[in-house]
């Protein structure tokens, strides 16, 4: 059995952090309270132990877990949970079209916009942690194929992974008035350019869709006793 994904995850104090949006000009910002976010994406080896299936294509079992949609993310996130004896942090309604974030739960989840972002930055100012070909994988380097987690260096607070190799999703919607349903992805992927690669580039994706350079990271609220 892997290790116990809370085995695996760094302790995020609490900040603010400012977001915003190239399309909109818009910026505002968010107060993040405590919580825990996991060193590194999902792996395929940890998709597959607690779900049973293979997700996407890779190098071995530590590349990130991708071809997985933003619905997978969040029932992995679930059964993950009870697979630890945790309180499931979402609420699927059966129509499966619709979630509830209990955030009271101390499961795993998916991180906020603002969360994912206040982490990746780690209390640095630039548009990146450290030097691209040092922290990412990214189309400079990666050859055009995806890498194993952890290949790169960690940004200050030791979370790997954060920028490059594969874009991840987040819980935020990232714009109802206009794309509806959509959702926010971070941190850039092994195909893209190093443009894309920065902390505060925002990317959206139909929560349906599976995509090749696409997987997740998981959290956990700052529960007392954990």
């Amino acid at each position: 059995m892997e290790p116990s994904a809370a085995d695996m995850m760094v302790a995020v104090p609490s900040g603010q952090v400012t977001l915003s949006d190239r399309r909109t000009q818009r910026r505002w910002s968010v107060d993040v309270a405590a919580y825990h976010l996991a060193v590194w994406p999902v792996t395929r080896a940890q998709y597959a132990e607690v779900t049973g299936e293979r997700s996407g294509t890779g190098p071995g079992d530590r590349s990130p877990a991708v071809e997985v949609s933003w619905w997978d993310a969040v029932r992995y996130c679930n059964a993950r949970s009870r697979w630890e004896g945790l309180a499931p942090a979402y609420r699927l309604h059966p129509d499966g079209e619709e979630v509830e974030w209990d955030r009271s739960a101390d499961g795993y989840r998916l991180p906020s916009e603002a969360e994912w972002e206040y982490a990746c930055r780690a209390g640095t100012a630039g548009p990146r942690y450290g030097p691209l070909d040092d922290i990412a994988w990214y189309r400079g380097n990666s050859h055009e194929r995806i890498h194993d987690v952890g290949g790169k260096q960690p940004n200050p607070w030791g979370l790997y992974d954060m920028l490059g190799n594969a874009w991840e999703w987040c819980w935020d919607i990232y714009d109802a008035e206009v794309y509806g349903t959509y959702r926010v992805l971070r941190g850039g992927g092994w195909f893209d350019e190093q443009w894309s690669c920065r902390a505060s580039v925002r990317r959206r994706s139909h929560p349906t869709l599976q995509l090749d350079d696409v997987g997740f990271r998981i959290a956990r609220s700052h529960v007392s006793g954990t």
